[in-house]
């Protein structure tokens, strides 16, 4: 036997030895020694539509505050970003992507879905329910190139579960907003944004989750109800700080989402999905490994875990929580053959 063959005959023995526990491990988990993580906000409002400040202003924010990158998502408005980027862009430090929030409606059903990287302005289509309006949306945004993502779903109540899940050509959802109106927590028999979320992921449909500002105000310190930024965020894992390099990677699931919380690693193996947060002296933390249905399979105590996969969970994501209320959201693995896709 050649050096060759026996090297494909070792990797087929390891192969067939993990693959009864673990089908399809995602992307956003596996070791990337190339990756680098890079904060950022995906959705920001700007004067050119219901902000309160300039696109420079609102840059600028961000960029002071150790930010990496940021989407600028105005209403059914293309913010140019060109001289964004000249004034406050920098190499390997900063950089401003271009986005809009395609805004339209059905019936008194808000519906918003955001483009990222788009290379041109995208008009609301309409539609003839809620779901066709979203899959329009999100039909429109990848015809001009970007990236969409549906918006605070819980929004005016206007997209459930079911047609969430019905959604075709798009992997990223926010399972976490920060404007104060959006009901992440669901009510009066509506599901919150994370309960939606593993009802998808059971039903077999593989979704990301994202968190993030949905800022308006940056002028407003009286009002404790104004949309503010600094809410919500992802910490993205790319090879370099350019606008596809990053939207890539998030529709691969190479990313985590947070109010707070950083974390040193996320790895997966064949084998288990390790987690360390990178700990505050004066917090504590809980981290839980979530299954099927929304079934929390383990938790642990300490600012580090690992969990070691048993090959019937169908997908295992992770949620840390810190002592004074800081979330961090992993993305899910998908674990054995009925794990979503």
């Amino acid at each position: 036997m050649t050096q060759i063959s026996r090297a494909r005959v070792l990797l087929l023995l390891a192969a067939l030895s993990v693959g009864a526990i673990i089908a399809r491990p995602l992307a956003q988990t596996a070791p990337n020694p190339q990756g680098r993580w890079f904060k950022g906000n995906l959705h920001t409002h700007t004067l050119n539509s219901d902000g309160d400040s300039t696109p420079d202003d609102v840059v600028r924010w961000y960029r002071e505050r150790d930010y990496q990158f940021l989407v600028l998502t105005d209403h059914n408005y293309l913010t140019s970003v060109d001289g964004l980027n000249a004034v406050h862009g920098a190499d390997d430090k900063f950089l401003v992507i271009k986005g809009e929030e395609v805004t339209d409606r059905y019936g008194d059903k808000p519906i918003h879905v955001n483009g990222f990287e788009v290379s041109r302005l995208v008009a609301p289509v309409g539609g003839s329910s809620v779901l066709d309006v979203v899959q329009r949306s999100v039909d429109a945004i990848r015809g001009a190139g970007g990236v969409p993502s549906i918006n605070h779903p819980n929004f005016g109540w206007a997209i459930s579960p079911d047609e969430l899940l019905q959604v075709q050509r798009t992997k990223l959802f926010e399972v976490f907003n920060g404007h104060p109106t959006v009901n992440n927590l669901g009510g009066g028999g509506v599901p919150g944004l994370e309960d939606t979320w593993d009802r998808i992921l059971s039903s077999g449909k593989l979704l990301y989750g994202i968190a993030v500002d949905d800022a308006h105000y940056f002028k407003r310190p009286e009002d404790p109800m104004a949309p503010r930024p600094g809410k919500g965020w992802v910490y993205v894992r790319a090879a370099r700080l350019d606008g596809r390099a990053l939207v890539e990677a998030l529709e691969r699931g190479e990313f985590y989402s947070s109010t707070g919380v950083q974390m040193l690693s996320v790895d997966a193996s064949a084998t288990g999905l390790s987690l360390a947060v990178k700990a505050e002296t004066a917090s504590k933390y809980r981290i839980q490994f979530i299954g099927r249905q929304g079934r929390v399979l383990s938790e642990a105590s300490t600012p580090s875990a690992t969990y070691a996969f048993k090959g019937d969970e169908g997908y295992v994501r992770a949620k840390v929580l810190e002592s004074n209320g800081k979330v961090a959201w992993i993305q899910p693995v998908a674990v054995g053959p009925s794990g979503p896709k």
